[in-house]
């Protein structure tokens, strides 16, 4: 029986080891035998490896890939979109599955906290078959009622990827917290998450476009993609220097709105004091429990602020995505230019290493190349 090979998580923290599974044989009614050509590395693929979120193990991350439809499974005949899918097309497809039917999904259409989501690259365990369910892998089974998109031939794989899913994310938190024309936004981070965020504040009408993260080189990446004043962390060291940067920045209000990306507790209390009062405050980079931090409530009824938390997102935000690169040349080619790493499954603990680092860009793997 042919062997499919896959970069596995056994513990958390140890290197991810290669290991052989069985290929699956032909895919059943719905389902899709695709080959990984590309698997972001995504900073949550970090606080996974680190033991932050409760997941199976062993387990082959992965949840932002683009690939080849290998073999399609009976009753599969069109992708989410209603568009044609063939043997051959390159594609993605949304990274988790809800059952349609719980409380949040049927009654509250909240369905990224459906009560049996999974999600590809996190919620399986690599030990149950048919085992290929996440990216870091030569390919990967897409069950039936998987969201596939085909991906138009106008947006590279590398746009789609480097984009990743914080651009989706990115366009769920958008919608939980619109902007109003013309409004003052702090990015805190400039990572995927924070990058994305950007791109989506300046499509969505912002006004000015505060960045604080690093290194120098994740800066430049902010202001490609939007952002009108960057602020250095290592050079603006302390809370309060930050603070008076983006006040200078947006005037002596606040910002009106202030999007936390960093994934660090300690960036919440920060970015609570950067918004105006009635401001907006959206806590986006905390996916998992990096731990708990010290609070004071009574900021948020003096300030009046609204907070907003936002968890994953739906397909509908994936095809989003693709038609914002569809039609965003410019987009297409800062997102594709934010790769700086590119590995071979075979060091795919070292592509994950990079990316935990934040000495690149985005860092990808892939599986097909030798």
């Amino acid at each position: 029986m042919k062997q499919v090979r896959a970069a596995v998580l056994e513990a958390f923290g140890k290197p991810l080891e290669i290991r052989e599974y069985p290929q699956p044989g032909e895919p059943a009614a719905g389902e899709a035998l695709v080959a990984v050509e590309m698997a972001g590395i995504c900073g949550t693929d970090v606080h996974l490896w680190l033991g932050q979120l409760a997941i199976p193990l062993p387990n082959i991350m992965g949840h932002e890939s683009a690939g080849r439809i290998e073999k399609m499974g009976a009753g599969l005949t069109k992708d989410w979109r209603g568009d044609e899918l063939r043997v051959d097309d390159r594609v993605t497809w949304a990274s988790s599955i809800s059952c349609g039917e719980c409380f949040y999904c049927r009654m509250k259409k909240q369905p990224t906290r459906c009560l049996t989501r999974k999600a590809y690259g996190i919620s399986y365990c690599a030990s149950d078959a048919p085992h290929l369910r996440g990216g870091y892998a030569e390919k990967i089974l897409l069950r039936a009622g998987t969201a596939i998109f085909r991906i138009p031939d106008s947006v590279p794989s590398e746009a789609l990827i480097g984009a990743g899913c914080a651009l989706t994310t990115a366009i769920h938190a958008s919608e939980r917290a619109p902007l109003e024309w013309g409004d003052s936004v702090v990015v805190q981070g400039t990572g995927p998450v924070g990058l994305a965020a950007i791109a989506v504040a300046r499509a969505a009408g912002a006004g000015t476009i505060v960045a604080t993260g690093g290194p120098p080189h994740r800066l430049e990446l902010a202001r490609g993609l939007g952002a009108d004043v960057v602020i250095d962390i290592a050079k603006a060291g302390d809370v309060e220097a930050r603070r008076a940067a983006v006040f200078q920045a947006v005037g002596p209000y606040g910002a009106d709105q202030v999007i936390e990306c960093v994934g660090y507790p300690e960036a919440v209390n920060e970015g609570i004091l950067l918004c105006r009062d009635g401001g907006h405050f959206v806590v986006l980079g905390q996916y998992a429990d990096a731990g708990n931090i010290s609070f004071n409530p009574h900021t948020i009824t003096r300030k009046q602020l609204r907070v907003v938390g936002s968890w994953g997102f739906e397909p509908r935000h994936v095809d989003r995505a693709i038609r914002l690169l569809e039609r965003d040349g410019h987009l297409r080619e800062r997102f594709a230019a934010g790769i700086t790493h590119r590995y071979p499954l075979a060091r795919a603990d070292e592509a994950l290493q990079m990316a935990r680092s934040l000495a690149g860009g985005k860092t990808v793997i892939l599986p097909q190349a030798k």
